[in-house]
């Protein structure tokens, strides 16, 4: 038995990682609530329908790329409340639809009202042919803390429902090999490390279910050169960012080192850069077009400021978008880095 498992048994303490998979995804956990991921914070998704349209440009060109295949997959993983997969399905041009097999996966029960054409599925499908989309699915992943200890020593951090936290045992093992890698901590008391071990393992198995197509995972990101020193374990509860409890109460999520999880073949792209690649722009619609057409020329301008929020500088658009091909070419060759 472990140190966290020992002092779980005897006061209620644990390690992160298994507190947060307790509070997310355990009976009554905060992901299996009926309001879903949109009740608590606003991801690019639900920010505007121009995320899902672009996704299904995406999808698209893999489907070009792949010789248009009788079979089309589009894996959505951690899909809420199937948001992004039914505005990708609108999206498909009426030819590439018909050879669509959409997938949503989520450990929730299936909403209702949702597209019958989605299969509802508690674990990705094997054998993909396709697209596999992660958008803010890696956070979620729970794993370990760390801190360095009063004696420079990094510490798996112990906590308790209400939050409370203590130092445990020294980190040690494939994890302490992880830290060494992505995330060296320097002997400096507080200093804190989120350790990615658990995230890159799911991303490896997400991809390794895609036999020819893509794979994508996008989420809020740091790079080797510049970790934050004291982490990024925070929660979100009703659109506002709160202390990380982890009684089921409250989202518990931390920014994900993507350049950690990336396989040989893949790269980190932002946001801005991705949807720029796939024709979302920004740009404002012409003076002229309002005194002509004042009707289009205010839905231009609406979606032209959903689009900005997409890929501005400081939120949205500062999102890493990890890109996997598996057997085609990078369809955002060009793209920056």
């Amino acid at each position: 038995m472990t140190e966290a498992e020992t002092a779980a048994a005897g006061g209620g303490w644990r390690g992160w990682r298994d507190a947060a998979q307790a509070a997310l995804y355990g009976p009554g956990g905060f992901y299996r609530r009926p309001e879903g991921p949109a009740g608590h914070f606003r991801t690019s998704v639900h920010a505007s329908p121009l995320f899902a349209r672009a996704v299904a440009r995406l999808l698209c060109r893999v489907d070009e790329a792949l010789g248009r295949p009788e079979r089309l997959d589009f894996v959505d993983m951690a899909a809420g409340r199937g948001e992004l997969a039914a505005g990708v399905l609108a999206a498909l041009p009426a030819e590439v639809s018909a050879r669509a097999r959409v997938c949503a996966v989520e450990i929730a029960g299936r909403p209702e009202g949702l597209d019958a054409r989605i299969a509802w599925l508690a674990e990705p499908p094997r054998d993909v042919t396709g697209l596999l989309f992660a958008n803010e699915w890696l956070d979620n992943v729970p794993l370990e803390v760390a801190e360095v200890g009063p004696d420079g020593v990094p510490r798996l951090v112990l906590v308790r429902e209400d939050g409370t936290e203590r130092l445990g045992a020294p980190v040690t093992g494939a994890e302490a090999e992880w830290l060494a890698r992505w995330w060296p901590l320097p002997g400096e008391e507080g200093l804190r490390a989120e350790i990615g071990l658990p995230r890159d393992t799911a991303w490896a198995g997400a991809v390794a279910g895609v036999r020819r197509g893509l794979a994508v995972a996008v989420d809020y990101a740091h790079t080797a050169d510049a970790r934050p020193p004291f982490g990024t374990l925070t929660g979100f509860r009703e659109g506002r960012e709160t202390a990380p409890v982890p009684d089921g109460s409250c989202d518990v999520t931390a920014h994900v080192a993507l350049d950690a999880c990336t396989l040989p073949g893949g790269r980190v792209i932002s946001q801005r850069d991705a949807l720029r690649a796939l024709d979302l722009t920004g740009a404002r619609p012409p003076l002229a077009l309002a005194s002509t057409d004042p009707a289009t020329y205010v839905r231009a301008l609406a979606s032209a400021g959903e689009a900005a929020e997409l890929t501005a500088v400081g939120g949205l658009g500062d999102f890493g978008w990890l890109i996997q091909p598996v057997g085609i070419a990078d369809p955002f060759a060009g793209a920056a880095d």
